[in-house]
C-alpha cells in the first residue's frame, strides 16, 4: 500500500516532509513508536486495546504507527496483557487493529519480540532462555534466573520470528520491526555484558553478538518477501562498564542494512528506553546521528521528545530522519494533534 505525500501550504517544516521507506511513502516524519499497553487478553486484541489506539490515531497526525511489541512465542512473553503474534489465531484480531489505523490514513508496522532472560516463566519453566546464565528481572519486576540457550532453542527462535513476521503481513501490517533493545533477547545477544558465550554467537566479537540478528533478518525476509518493509530497533549502548560502543552500533547497523533492513530505530540497551543522566529532547541523538551518517536507510530517533520545536531541531541537526514521540502520546490521545496541529491531514 502506498500512502501519497501531501503539501502543506505556507508551512515550512522538516517534520512535514514525506519520506520513502522501502516500498511505501510516509507523508511526514512523525512516528508513534511502540509502547507496551498491556491491555490484551491471553495475547489477543480487546476493546481496551482498540480504544487506546483509536484515541491516538483518529486525527491522522502520524506519518507512521508502530504498534506495541508482540511476543513471537509463549516462552518469550514479556508481561501479562502483552499482545501475541505467536499463533495463526492472532491474525484476525490484529487485522481489525490494522484496518482501524489504515482507516485513519496511516501505515502501521508490527514490532515483534522475544523477551529472553526477562521472559515470564510459562508452561512450568523454571528458568528463562538467554545467551548466558544470569539473574534478570521480568518486566513486572519478578526475579528470574536464565539458562544458556541451546542451538535447538536458537533455531526455534529464528523460526518463531519468521512465522510472526508472516502473520503480521497476513494481518495487513505495512511492515515489521525486529526488537533488539531494552534488555530483551536480541539485545542480550548484542551486549557483551549479557553475552558470555564462546560458540558461534560469542560475546567476544561483534560478529558473534549479531549473528542471531542476521539469521533472523534473513529468515524474516524469506518469510515476507523482498519488497516488504523491515525495521530493526537496536539498543545501541548500555552505558555501563564493558558495554558496546558507538563504533559497535555503527558497524552492526551497516551490517543490518546489508542484510536487507529498510529502517533502523535507535534506543537504549540494558538501560531501557531512558539514557542515564540524559537531558533535553532526543536521549539517543548522538548515537542515532552516528548511525545515520554511516547508512543510507532511514533512521528513527525516539526518547525524551516532548515538543514540535524539539522534534524539528533534532531533524535540523541531522540526528535522524524520523522522530518518535512516546510518553506524551502514551499519556494522552489529544496531545499529538494539539502539539503537531500543522501535520493534520
Amino acid at each position: 500500500m502506498v500512502y501519497k505525500p501531501y503539501v502543506l501550504e505556507g508551512v515550512s517544516m522538516l517534520l512535514a516532509e514525506p519520506l520513502s521507506l522501502g516500498t511505501i511513502t510516509l507523508r511526514n516524519r512523525l512516528v508513534m513508536p511502540p509502547m507496551a499497553v498491556k491491555k490484551g487478553d491471553d495475547g489477543t486484541i480487546t476493546p481496551r486495546v482498540m480504544n487506546y489506539y483509536e484515541e491516538r490515531v483518529k486525527d491522522g497526525v502520524f506519518g507512521l504507527v508502530i504498534t506495541e511489541h508482540c511476543y513471537v512465542s509463549s516462552t518469550g512473553q514479556a508481561s501479562p496483557g502483552q499482545l501475541s503474534l505467536s499463533r495463526d489465531s492472532d491474525i484476525e484480531g490484529l487485522s481489525q487493529l490494522v484496518a482501524m489505523i489504515h482507516g485513519c490514513g496511516m501505515p502501521v508496522f508490527a514490532q515483534i519480540n522475544h523477551a529472553g532472560g526477562k521472559s515470564l516463566l510459562t508452561g512450568g519453566a523454571s528458568t528463562s532462555p538467554a545467551p548466558s546464565p544470569r539473574n534478570f528481572l521480568t518486566t513486572p519486576g519478578d526475579p528470574v534466573v536464565s539458562h544458556a540457550m541451546t542451538q535447538e532453542e536458537i533455531d526455534q527462535v529464528i523460526d518463531d520470528f519468521a512465522a510472526a513476521a508472516r502473520r503480521a503481513k497476513q494481518a495487513g501490517y505495512d511492515g515489521v520491526e525486529i526488537h533488539s533493545a531494552h534488555e530483551y533477547l536480541l539485545n542480550e545477544f548484542y551486549s557483551p555484558i549479557t553475552n558470555q558465550r564462546d560458540d558461534a554467537y560469542t560475546g567476544s566479537t561483534l560478529e558473534g553478538r549479531i549473528r542471531l540478528h542476521c539469521q533472523i533478518i534473513q529468515a524474516v525476509r524469506e518469510a515476507v518477501g523482498k519488497d516488504y518493509p523491515m525495521s530493526l530497533r537496536l539498543g545501541a549502548l548500555d552505558y555501563a562498564e564493558g558495554s558496546s560502543t558507538i563504533e559497535d552500533a555503527v558497524q552492526a547497523c551497516q551490517r543490518f542494512e546489508q542484510e536487507g533492513v529498510d529502517m533502523l530505530s535507535i534506543s537504549g540497551g540494558l538501560c531501557g528506553y531512558r539514557k542515564p543522566d540524559a537531558k533535553g529532547e532526543g536521549y539517543f541523538g548522538e548515537e542515532s546521528q552516528a548511525v545515520k551518517q554511516a547508512v543510507s536507510i532511514p533512521v528513527l530517533l525516539t526518547g525524551g521528545v516532548r515538543t514540535k520545536e524539539g522534534a524539528e531541531q533534532l531533524l535540523a541537526e541531522g540526528k535522524a530522519d524520523l522522530i518518535g514521540v512516546g510518553r506524551p502520546v502514551f499519556k494522552s490521545g489529544s496531545w499529538a494533534p494539539e502539539e503537531f496541529a500543522d501535520l493534520l491531514k
